[in-house]
């Protein structure tokens, strides 16, 4: 697995130089994220509670030796003497009945659903990230080109504003007005540029090398809608399978489990008890330098009787966690259901809107043709001009950002009903496209 991450890494940053696609973009950060690698060894270290819980099933084996020297000084003459005793044992403990063991096994299997659930979401998560990181350096991307784009555009117009103010054919408003619109649009250059760096600085944390170059939106692109087109379907779909609700069950589960563990306080155990020592060297009854050799096995029965209230404490503790754990997987659903709700809506209304603003751009473009037209013929004012190629890159800038957030959308609905997955990061590598240089 760590081979094929490292290729698909090295594959990633050979093609950096035409443009990284974003399920490119995300096989860097699944090899190199901080945060998902942390969740990676969390995952790792829940897979041990499997064998510590099996561990309290099977069998305690023990071996103890021991060494002394004694000196014993007596008045009595011929009593004074030294011996060095020394022997062994081996002891054997094998449960054969404790409720609060199998208990422990069971929380043990949940505890270990648990860890490959919450590296599920870390994976969901990173592939959210991604996405959202990628998007926002090519929204970046759009704004400051668009404010270079439309710098330009104004510096046509100023420069042609002063040249009708040179030769009387307009006043110094003209001038006014553009050279505003130009340093207005200067000041967004650098914010935008600021912002660049910004968004490519929060991919490269994710990634942790230098921001690649990135493969852009095709702007004839098609956004994708949900399948199946209902929301109720989704809003069903999220409140059974969600990640979030699948953990919240299993954390539920575990609870009960915690209640039972607990209530095994009260309960007998029982265990298969064995042992062999072989002592040596020992002084007895007036001999000296004793062998004993002792082998016992037998059952141990206990019956809890009083613990000083320590136990039905636990139980009620227990009881209020399992209740709160309750609420936990309600409010999970709830929260799904209102996470796929609002993605869908944002889906629709994003692509309604995608729909919307080319037209507008459309219009827009049509009316600065007209405008341009009419600043000709005398009939419109260079102020109209530069006001009708303001709503121009307005429109454009609004476009791709809704693009984007159409896109993240439908990731994040896919997210909310638990099937969100790499296959649909690739799905969006068929709308991406290389750079023109």
């Amino acid at each position: 697995m760590r081979l094929t991450l490292l290729t698909a890494a090295l594959a990633c940053v050979a093609q950096v130089a035409w443009g990284a696609n974003l399920s490119e973009v995300y096989q860097l950060a699944h090899a190199n994220d901080a945060t998902f690698a942390a969740a990676q060894q969390a995952y790792k270290a829940g897979l041990e509670k499997l064998p510590q819980g099996r561990a309290l099933l099977r069998p305690t084996i023990n071996l103890s030796a021991n060494l002394n020297h004694i000196d014993t000084q007596s008045s009595i003459p011929g009593f004074s003497k030294a011996s060095d005793p020394y022997g062994f044992s081996l002891s054997l403990s094998q449960p054969l009945y404790r409720k609060q063991n199998l208990e422990s096994y069971e929380q043990a299997k949940l505890q270990v659903l648990q860890a490959e659930q919450t590296l599920k979401v870390a994976e969901q998560e990173l592939q959210l990230r991604v996405a959202q990181a990628y998007f926002d350096v090519l929204q970046a991307q759009d704004v400051l080109a668009t404010a270079r784009a439309q710098k330009q555009a104004y510096a046509e117009q100023l420069a042609q504003a002063r040249k009708s103010f040179e030769v009387g054919a307009a006043t110094i408003t003209d001038t006014h007005e553009a050279q505003a619109r130009y340093d207005l649009t200067t000041a967004q250059e650098i914010a935008g540029l600021n912002d660049l760096e910004v968004k490519k600085r929060a991919l490269e944390k994710i990634i942790n090398q230098d921001a690649p170059q990135l493969a852009l939106l095709d702007e004839q692109a098609r956004m994708l809608l949900p399948q199946p087109d209902n929301m109720d379907a989704w809003v069903k779909q999220a409140g059974a399978d969600s990640l979030a609700v699948a953990l919240g069950r299993t954390a539920q589960e575990a609870a009960r489990r915690e209640v039972d563990k607990q209530k095994g306080g009260h309960m007998p155990t029982l265990d298969l008890k064995a042992s062999y020592s072989d002592n040596r060297g020992q002084a007895s009854a007036g001999f000296s330098n004793v062998e004993t050799q002792t082998g016992t096995i037998g059952l141990e029965f206990v019956l809890p009787i009083y613990q000083g209230g320590g136990t039905s404490s636990r139980v009620r503790e227990a009881s209020a966690n399992l209740e709160k754990a309750r609420h936990e997987l309600d409010n999970a659903r709830r929260q799904a259901s209102l996470d796929a709700r609002q993605a869908y809506l944002g889906v629709i209304s994003g692509n309604a809107q995608v729909q919307a603003l080319k037209q507008a751009l459309v219009s827009s473009e049509a009316q600065l043709r007209s405008t341009k037209l009419g600043l000709e013929v005398g009939v419109r004012t260079r102020v109209d001009v530069l006001n009708a190629q303001q709503q121009v890159y307005t429109t454009r800038k609004d476009l791709a950002a809704a693009r984007y957030q159409t896109l993240l959308a439908g990731l994040t609905l896919k997210a909310a009903a638990g099937s969100l997955a790499e296959t649909d990061l690739k799905a969006l590598d068929a709308l991406l496209r290389e750079e023109k240089k």
